[in-house]
């Protein structure tokens, strides 16, 4: 995963070490050697995350995190403190401020890369969600003016901690902070009991028990995709702490535990999590207007040029826009005439369904007209989405559809055409009409089958 990183301190050297680490991994590296400057660069550049040294003359890192949080062009981006300072208090501080999370100097590389990740995907999952909200916002003034003050009421927490007595001491410490600690017994009960209510899971490293696979399972399940996740280990459990990042977790914290470092990480990511829902709540709104397509559920062709226009505006910031797959239902039009509507509206709410199951949250799924669906895939290589359209291709064909009124199954399948959003800017029209070019060139194939401009994998003297 690529990403713009600015790096903010004073002492050159630490710019340069920080920028050398990142640069191997391929992510972009703007540099600020302090607190003005670092500010003025966050609303030109719009980086993906803030690297922020924390004793800076002029302005410290405290004062900087704040000024970020408290505008709403950039109260989003995440910030990580990086510091020679290594008291509890400090670390504390800097939550209050706002700052995501702390990182030691020397910064070992493993968390450094680790948590670079997981801030910068929880950013974009952010992003997408208040693009809806904005597209919503066209539509419906309610929604546009509708802004709840922050929710900071007691939350329910679920924790999954096998020493009872280690547990017993975490629950005490987040009484200022829980309406209610659910402790299940057994990871078959912490799964059932997960759901939209739960505003924070925490879960210890320590016991018999894999918690690793715990995060890795939740973050497959629908009732699980979403709850913040804050894990709790030993301080040379960073590999797999890092690890508990890249599956999903959201953040962690090391033993022997603070109450005030637990209560301040608790809070920030419980302020997430309600900022997620309100987000949500606009979305379902959302769909009592004429953005959703009536039969399928899917959104129509007006809300997909509405977000695709969005989206193409920020692409120009990357160094990938956004994925284009446009599929069509092989033969459609022989299941009308020989079984009817009723058949024909049975197979495309199926076709939609499994195409909706099986791309990411975050991925746009739409009915663009007829029997052709569309999706868009933020940030994504042609190759990627090139596995995609196969994946969706195999499920599609995999099971025969059901008719219904005793009319019996069908086989069907799908053809994908794909295009990148190109970059210096493509428009939503074009990007659509190159990826209709590339489905006509599957159909041409004889369908059942994903196509895309090679021009747009290799360079032009390769593809020729």
């Amino acid at each position: 995963m690529s990403a713009r990183v600015l790096v903010v301190d004073d002492v050159e050297v630490n710019v340069r070490l920080l920028e050398a680490k990142l640069s191997s991994e391929y992510f972009t590296v703007i540099t600020a050697s302090g607190g003005p400057q670092a500010l003025a660069l966050v609303q030109s550049e719009r980086p993906d995350i803030v690297l922020l040294d924390v004793m800076m003359p002029e302005m410290d890192g405290f004062e900087v995190c704040r000024r970020l949080k408290a505008d709403p062009h950039s109260a989003d981006i995440p910030v990580v403190m990086v510091t020679a300072l290594s008291e509890v208090s400090d670390r504390v501080r800097g939550l209050q401020a706002g700052a995501d999370d702390f990182l030691t100097k020397p910064v070992n590389d493993i968390a450094l890369f680790a948590r670079v990740r997981s801030l910068v995907r929880l950013k974009r999952m952010t992003e997408e969600w208040r693009l809806r909200e904005e597209v919503y916002g066209r539509f419906d003034n309610v929604i546009a003016e509708t802004r709840r003050a922050e929710d900071m009421s007691p939350a329910r927490i679920l924790l999954w901690e096998e020493n009872s007595f280690a547990g017993d001491r975490i629950a005490e410490m987040l009484q200022g902070v829980a309406s209610a600690v659910l402790r299940p017994s057994a990871p078959e009960q912490l799964r059932e009991v997960v759901d939209a209510s739960i505003d924070l899971l925490i879960l210890s490293l320590a016991g018999q028990q894999d918690a690793l696979r715990l995060v890795a399972q939740l973050r497959g399940s629908e009732a699980g995709r979403l709850v913040p996740i804050l894990l709790v280990a030993d301080g040379e459990e960073l590999p797999r702490l890092a690890k508990g990042l890249d599956l999903g977790a959201n953040d962690y914290i090391t033993r022997p535990l603070d109450r005030n470092e637990l209560t301040a990480r608790a809070r920030s990511q419980i302020r997430r999590k309600r900022l997620q829902d309100r987000l949500q709540d606009n979305y379902q709104r959302s769909l009592a207007l004429a953005l959703t397509d009536s039969l399928t559920g899917l959104y129509n062709r007006r809300y997909l040029m509405a977000h695709l226009d969005g989206l193409m505006a920020r692409a120009a910031e990357n160094t990938e826009g956004p994925a284009v797959l446009m599929l069509d239902i092989d033969y459609f039009k022989r299941v009308n005439d020989n079984h009817g509507h009723p058949a024909g509206d049975a197979v495309l709410r199926e076709v939609a369904s499994r195409i909706a199951r099986h791309v990411r949250a975050f991925d746009l799924v739409a009915r663009y007209g007829g029997e052709e669906f569309v999706v868009v895939m933020p940030e994504t290589s042609l190759a990627i989405a090139a596995m995609v359209g196969e994946r969706l291709r195999n499920v599609v064909a995999a099971k025969p559809i059901a008719l219904g009124d005793g009319q019996g199954e069908l086989e069907m399948t799908i053809s994908v055409g794909i295009a990148i959003a190109r970059e210096g800017g493509d428009g939503p029209t074009a990007v659509l009409q190159r990826a209709d070019k590339a489905l006509y060139e599957a159909k041409g194939r004889g369908r059942n089958c994903v196509a895309g401009s090679i021009a747009e994998i290799l360079p032009v003297s390769q593809a020729s």
